[in-house]
């Protein structure tokens, strides 16, 4: 093992959390009460403009976007100000560092959006790959993001692991020949991604070399 590859929302920083939040908000500013039951994609990448569909939807003619827009991404932008990694995680990056292991991030997510909040966790130096998902054709569960790590890490799949917080990236993990460790996000069912080689309910549960002990 040589390589570890992380997703990026809801497993390093929980903005699956914020994201939510912030369109609950953003719905209740119509007097509105957003459904969480069929809130969350079953895939990667951005669906925001399907969420904004449903709301104007759900508001009827005087739905103004541009203001709906600006008001949501400001209180999220509010809510990342003190937003850190989620539990577990930097003591697993520095122990990453102490084992001489390599580390990428491969998410469905706009580079931009995923360096731009490790800059601000200060880790951005721990990665020396960011696979994003405005560089390939396909977002999870497709393969694709992982392969692009794996080619910019320079390793074969067997020489890395990929951790994961979404059944949908424990697939794509697994098509793109990685084993897995799941960390499901608060709202995943840990159940879901009973597929992957390795379930925890944080990274604090383990020790990052106890974790790859028992995926092999």
């Amino acid at each position: 093992m040589t390589a570890v590859i992380f997703d990026f929302d809801g497993l390093l920083m929980d903005t699956e959390s914020t994201s939510l939040l912030s369109w609950e908000y953003e719905w209740s500013q119509w007097g509105l009460e957003l459904d969480r039951a069929t809130f969350f994609a079953p895939h990667g990448g951005d669906v925001s403009d399907q969420r904004y569909a449903s709301l104007a939807g759900a508001v009827g003619p005087s739905f103004d976007r541009e203001l709906s827009h600006r008001r949501r991404e400001t209180y999220r932008d509010d809510l990342h100000r003190t937003l850190g990694l989620s539990a577990g995680i930097g003591a697993w990056l520095s122990e990453a560092a102490e084992l001489g292991l390599h580390l990428a991030v491969a998410s469905s997510s706009p580079l931009d959006w995923v360096t731009g909040h490790l800059a601000r966790a200060g880790v951005g130096d721990a990665f020396e790959v960011v696979a994003a998902g405005n560089e390939v054709d396909d977002h999870k569960p497709a393969p694709d993001v992982y392969r692009l790590a794996l080619t910019r890490l320079g390793i074969l799949p067997g020489h890395g692991v990929a951790v994961e917080d979404t059944p949908h990236g424990v697939e794509a993990a697994h098509r793109a020949g990685l084993r897995a460790i799941a960390i499901p996000n608060p709202h995943v069912d840990p159940t879901r991604c009973a597929t992957a080689e390795l379930v925890l309910g944080s990274a604090a549960e383990l020790t990052l070399r106890d974790a790859l002990r028992k995926v092999g």
